[in-house]
């Protein structure tokens, strides 16, 4: 079947199937905290300011999220392709990444990551991790 894009240009469109992952935690909007669709998996920024306020602690708790809905979409950490890292301050980069190389023990191939500084994260949140990885 044909169909047209926001820029009028045909495609084929796929019976791309699309499940929902969820464990049950804190959703702070409209939103999935993780989608599986043809192999590849989306996890929503994890967050979590429940964890207190120094840096180590929500790194911690987002990556321990980030490990629970892996498992709930039927794969680990080693299936992780590409990590984004956004902090309140990039100040805080090295503690962070102190959790990080701890949370990546085990893992034989990293997966690539961006990490910068970005204002105003939701509920005062110090650190917010978006993940993408594979079947």
């Amino acid at each position: 079947m044909l169909s047209r894009n926001c820029f009028g240009i045909g495609r084929l469109r796929s019976s791309m199937s699309k499940e929902r992952i969820d464990v049950g935690g804190n959703t702070y909007g409209p939103y999935s905290p993780g989608v599986k669709s043809n192999g590849l998996i989306w996890l929503a920024g994890q967050i979590a300011p429940e964890a207190g306020e120094d840096i180590k602690s929500q790194t911690r708790a987002s990556l321990k999220k980030i490990d629970d809905l892996l498992h709930a979409a039927g794969v680990s950490k080693n299936n992780v392709c590409f990590a984004q890292v956004l902090l309140a301050d990039i100040n805080d980069f090295d503690l962070m990444n102190e959790v990080y190389i701890e949370w990546l023990e085990g893992v034989e191939i990293p997966p690539a990551r961006a990490a910068f500084e970005a204002g105003n994260l939701p509920k005062l949140a110090r650190i917010e991790i978006v993940i993408q990885a594979t079947e």
